[in-house]
């Protein structure tokens, strides 16, 4: 670690920063008399358990560990298909052949194809019921810890291993009979956590300067930020339902090995297309408003940017949450192209960011604080989608849209900001 830094400091901030947070859902709650005080607290100590039972606890630890062999097979067995299908241009040997050793992988082709394996894996577990009964025992925990209704407790334990827009559908016959309270739940929970199959390659981009605790970390934050969304959420619209009136768990089906097969593949192609689409627009736009930022005179030194615009605006809430002064404004930074672009870009930046760039402390806290789905452009998905699942309630969620934006990023910032307050030898080797 850094010479001369306060790492008391540093992790006694994150836990200030997460009291403040909790004061800010306070302030825009619409019943502040009603403040769920026991949620709260329950949510931060579960987070904190998981934080230390996912990497405190040796045999765990380890297991997270083992995910890394898993990508590695996944990796391989999609570029398997890439190769059929793409020819050379599935893999980097004709381009090695053509720029040397050091040539950077076709995107489209060799990288997002994983989504589509992921995406088609995922829906094969569920039909054998394996993702199910674990999806099932977060879910349990989820009513018996913060009084869930059952469709709610299902829709934010499926978030952690599915997408925002996935998740609600296994819950679609009960989403009409939700209460505003559980819709800003379910939405912020989607928005707080990051779907298994772009996990992967989330993970992908950070191995190189994160090593193999890339992907536990990554698998850590949706399980810590769980919790979070549900606390952020019910503390901004605090619920006032009895929970035996509310919608139980449904039971969500595939018709066979081949309809939850094929079903996946074809979501997780739309979901390449989607992040195809959405980086185009979204790095077209930032390499325009740094064009136009350009005109302006230098700034300390050094040429405005859009990044260097959002770390100023953010750097304050990075810094409440655990990253030392000197980092606060490049993890800002990071933030804030999270937040207006995509995480898909924000993971993307913090990858280039050199080892010797960033201390691994603060990385981890950003790779925590940038996991999950809230930002602009997912907006739109969200309430597509969810209006796809039930068209009755879609004034509903256009009037929860903003609220969750906020939400879902408090609620990756209390995940960053419950890592931030720990030992960081207790992550160091994860």
């Amino acid at each position: 670690m850094p010479e001369g830094m306060d790492w008391g400091w540093d992790n006694a901030r994150a836990l200030i920063g997460i009291a403040l947070i909790y004061g800010l859902c306070w302030l825009l709650s619409e019943k502040k008399k009603l403040f769920p005080w026991k949620i709260v607290l329950g949510a931060t100590a579960m987070q904190f358990v998981f934080a230390l039972l996912l990497f405190g606890v040796e045999p765990l630890r380890n297991l997270f560990l083992q995910a890394n062999v898993v990508v590695d097979g996944l990796q391989e067995a999609t570029r398997y298909g890439t190769n059929f299908v793409f020819g050379y241009v599935g893999n980097d040997q004709a381009a090695s052949q053509l720029l040397g050793s050091s040539a950077p992988p076709l995107f489209f082709f060799q990288i997002l194809p994983i989504i589509i394996v992921v995406a088609a894996l995922s829906a094969m577990l569920w039909h054998w019921r394996i993702l199910r009964w674990i999806t099932n025992g977060f879910a349990f925990v989820f009513r018996r810890t913060m009084g869930l209704g059952g469709a709610t407790s299902l829709a934010v334990s499926a978030n952690v291993f599915m997408g925002m827009t996935e998740a609600p559908v296994l819950i679609r016959p009960y989403v009409k009979g939700m209460t505003r309270s559980e819709l800003l739940i379910m939405m912020t929970a989607g928005f707080a956590t990051i779907a298994g199959s772009v996990l992967v390659v989330y993970a992908t981009f950070l191995r190189p300067t994160m090593g193999d605790a890339a992907l536990p970390q990554l698998l850590a934050a949706s399980f810590i930020a769980a919790p979070a969304a549900v606390a952020v959420a019910l503390s901004m619209i605090p619920e006032t339902t009895p929970t035996t009136e509310r919608m139980q768990e449904p039971d969500f089906k595939y018709a066979s090995t081949m309809d939850a097969f094929s079903t996946g593949a074809t979501d997780g192609l739309k979901i390449v297309f989607n992040i195809a689409t959405m980086l185009i627009a979204a790095l077209a736009l930032l390499w325009l408003v740094n064009a136009g930022l350009a005109i302006f005179p230098d700034v300390n030194g050094a040429p405005l940017s859009i990044e260097r615009v959002l770390g100023w605006i953010f750097s304050p809430l990075m810094y409440m949450i655990g990253v030392p002064a000197n980092e606060a404004s490049l993890a800002g930074s990071l933030m804030g192209v999270k937040t207006v672009l995509t995480e898909f870009v924000a993971f993307i930046q913090l990858s280039e960011v050199p080892a010797d760039g960033m201390d691994p402390r603060t990385r981890m806290i950003t790779a925590h604080a940038i996991c999950g789905f809230a930002n602009f452009g997912s907006m739109a998905i969200l309430i597509g989608g969810l209006s796809i699942v039930e068209p009755a309630r879609r004034d509903d969620f256009l009037a929860l849209a903003w609220r969750t934006l906020l939400a879902g990023t408090l609620a990756t910032c209390l995940s960053g900001a419950v890592v931030a307050a720990l030992p960081y030898a207790l992550f160091a080797g994860a």
